[in-house]
């Protein structure tokens, strides 16, 4: 499955007729905040392919989050759609209602959301866009997880989306970085609070990946975009394919004993974290 996000970056393509299921989530009920499209529609799939019954939370795009839900179906598992903005608790409340009330129950979620801005100065970033960044990077994640922990039980799993640039840092994206690493504390943090109730919390952190959020840079500078292949020692900007398998683990028991942990799926870039 491939779709054409922008002409300046190459096919999107979630996911593959290499990749075959084995019911490593079986039975299971899965959110995903933004599923719509990127690396949550890559792991909806996935985590469908290998039996999971799988809600999607989309924004505003309707026909993403209709062309996603169709792929899901397409795989033979329930799927479930929701609107919500993940910056309002009460709509986060909502929407894991939601699951609960279609599903019976719910045992994985994955967030996420994420928005990202470029900016050339720190002195560039307003008050409310530097808020948006954590409403709908940090704010949702942690109304989501709160809203979700009561119907969660031993062996389910929380994973989270954070990014290289928590680690690394990227001087074009202030906001979007100091959320994404707010992201890894609070992964690290929520894992010790609930190990005792055997649920595991994880985190991914990609690399550059041909995914919607990239747009961010047109109109800022382009060029950023064009040499995304660049920054990678493997020449080439990831797939959402790519990072679709990385969810799968931490959320099946291939993963029992990792908690509290940062998969790096980002070509070969070293990190150190």
């Amino acid at each position: 499955m491939a779709e054409k996000i922008d002409e300046i970056m190459p096919v999107a393509e979630f996911i593959d007729d290499s990749y075959k299921g084995s019911g490593k989530l079986q039975g299971k009920r899965l959110l995903i905040s933004g599923g719509d499209s990127g690396i949550g529609r890559a792991a909806a799939l996935h985590a469908a392919r290998e039996g999971a019954s799988v809600a999607i939370i989309y924004h505003s795009d309707e026909q993403s989050a209709a062309e996603t839900r169709k792929a899901i179906e397409a795989e033979d598992a329930d799927a479930l759609v929701i609107q919500c903005d993940v910056g309002q608790s009460a709509q986060c409340d909502a929407a894991i209602g939601e699951v609960i009330d279609t599903f019976g129950s719910l045992d994985l979620l994955i967030n996420n959301a994420g928005f990202q801005k470029p900016y050339a100065s720190l002195t560039d970033v307003s008050d409310e866009e530097w808020t948006k960044h954590f409403d709908v990077n940090m704010h949702g994640m942690f109304y989501l997880s709160r809203a979700a922990l009561p119907h969660l039980g031993d062996g389910a799993s929380i994973i989270n989306t954070t990014s290289i640039n928590a680690f690394a840092g990227n001087k074009h994206l202030v906001p979007y970085t100091t959320t994404k690493a707010a992201i890894t504390g609070f992964t690290r943090a929520l894992a010790l609070q609930l190990v005792d109730k055997g649920i595991r919390v994880n985190e991914v952190a990609p690399g550059p990946v041909v995914t919607p959020i990239q747009e961010a840079f047109k109109g800022y500078d382009e060029d950023i975009i064009k040499n995304m292949d660049e920054a990678t020692p493997m020449q080439r900007m990831g797939q959402p394919r790519e990072l679709g398998p990385a969810y799968v683990y931490l959320a099946c028991k291939d993963s029992s004993f990792v908690s509290g942990q940062t998969l790096h799926v980002n070509g070969g870039m070293i990190v150190n974290g």
